[in-house]
Protein backbone atom coordinates (compact mmCIF):
# COMPACT_ATOMS: atom_id res chain seq x y z
CA UNK A 1 0.00 0.00 0.00
CA UNK A 2 1.41 3.29 -0.79
CA UNK A 3 2.37 5.57 1.82
CA UNK A 4 -0.37 8.07 1.09
CA UNK A 5 -2.88 6.02 1.16
CA UNK A 6 -2.33 4.43 4.35
CA UNK A 7 -2.78 7.89 5.66
CA UNK A 8 -5.68 8.60 4.08
CA UNK A 9 -7.43 5.56 5.17
CA UNK A 10 -6.17 6.23 8.73
CA UNK A 11 -7.18 9.71 8.82
CA UNK A 12 -10.77 8.67 7.99
CA UNK A 13 -10.70 5.25 10.08
CA UNK A 14 -10.07 7.84 13.11
CA UNK A 15 -12.18 10.33 11.44
CA UNK A 16 -15.23 8.06 11.40
CA UNK A 17 -14.30 6.67 14.74
CA UNK A 18 -14.97 9.82 16.81
CA UNK A 19 -17.99 10.55 14.68
CA UNK A 20 -16.58 13.20 13.29
CA UNK A 21 -17.98 14.66 9.73
CA UNK A 22 -15.26 15.24 6.92
CA UNK A 23 -16.76 19.13 6.99
CA UNK A 24 -16.72 19.35 10.74
CA UNK A 25 -12.60 17.86 10.96
CA UNK A 26 -11.44 20.34 7.97
CA UNK A 27 -12.84 23.45 9.13
CA UNK A 28 -11.18 22.67 12.92
CA UNK A 29 -8.20 21.71 11.05
CA UNK A 30 -8.33 24.78 8.34
CA UNK A 31 -8.24 22.66 5.51
CA UNK A 32 -10.65 22.58 2.37
CA UNK A 33 -13.42 20.10 2.97
CA UNK A 34 -12.10 18.52 -0.97
CA UNK A 35 -9.00 18.37 -0.16
CA UNK A 36 -9.61 16.33 3.47
CA UNK A 37 -12.03 13.92 0.98
CA UNK A 38 -9.03 13.69 -1.83
CA UNK A 39 -6.43 13.12 1.41
CA UNK A 40 -8.58 10.16 2.83
CA UNK A 41 -8.97 9.17 -1.13
CA UNK A 42 -5.52 8.58 -1.58
CA UNK A 43 -5.40 11.22 -4.23
CA UNK A 44 -3.53 14.17 -1.98
CA UNK A 45 -0.36 13.96 -0.70
CA UNK A 46 -0.15 16.36 2.59
CA UNK A 47 2.59 18.01 4.69
CA UNK A 48 3.84 16.70 7.52
CA UNK A 49 2.64 20.17 8.64
CA UNK A 50 -1.05 19.55 7.87
CA UNK A 51 -0.88 15.93 9.56
CA UNK A 52 0.50 17.66 12.88
CA UNK A 53 -2.49 19.58 12.78
CA UNK A 54 -5.08 16.90 11.80
CA UNK A 55 -3.20 14.62 14.60
CA UNK A 56 -4.08 17.96 17.10
CA UNK A 57 -7.78 18.21 15.88
CA UNK A 58 -8.29 14.82 16.15
CA UNK A 59 -6.22 14.13 19.47
CA UNK A 60 -4.58 11.79 18.54
CA UNK A 61 -0.57 10.97 18.08
CA UNK A 62 0.60 11.81 14.36
CA UNK A 63 1.90 7.94 14.28
CA UNK A 64 -1.70 6.63 14.36
CA UNK A 65 -1.68 7.83 10.70
CA UNK A 66 1.09 5.48 9.61
CA UNK A 67 -0.29 2.42 11.34
CA UNK A 68 -0.40 -0.32 9.42
CA UNK A 69 -4.38 -1.47 8.58
CA UNK A 70 -5.85 -4.88 7.45
CA UNK A 71 -6.13 -5.25 3.99
CA UNK A 72 -9.74 -4.76 2.84
CA UNK A 73 -10.35 -8.55 1.96
CA UNK A 74 -13.30 -9.50 4.01
CA UNK A 75 -12.80 -6.86 6.78
CA UNK A 76 -15.56 -4.56 7.48
CA UNK A 77 -15.85 -1.62 5.62
CA UNK A 78 -16.24 2.09 6.55
CA UNK A 79 -19.55 3.70 5.29
CA UNK A 80 -19.06 5.64 2.08
CA UNK A 81 -21.55 9.02 1.25
CA UNK A 82 -23.36 11.02 3.54
CA UNK A 83 -24.71 10.45 6.33
CA UNK A 84 -29.17 10.11 6.42
CA UNK A 85 -30.65 13.32 7.59
CA UNK A 86 -28.67 15.92 6.35
CA UNK A 87 -25.73 17.57 7.34
CA UNK A 88 -23.77 16.85 10.54
CA UNK A 89 -22.21 19.88 12.21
Amino acid sequence: MRGRDLVGKNVRRIRVAQNVSQERLAFDAGVDRSYLGGLERGEENPTIDLLDRLAITLAVPIQEFFTAIADDDGAPGLPRGRKKGGRVA
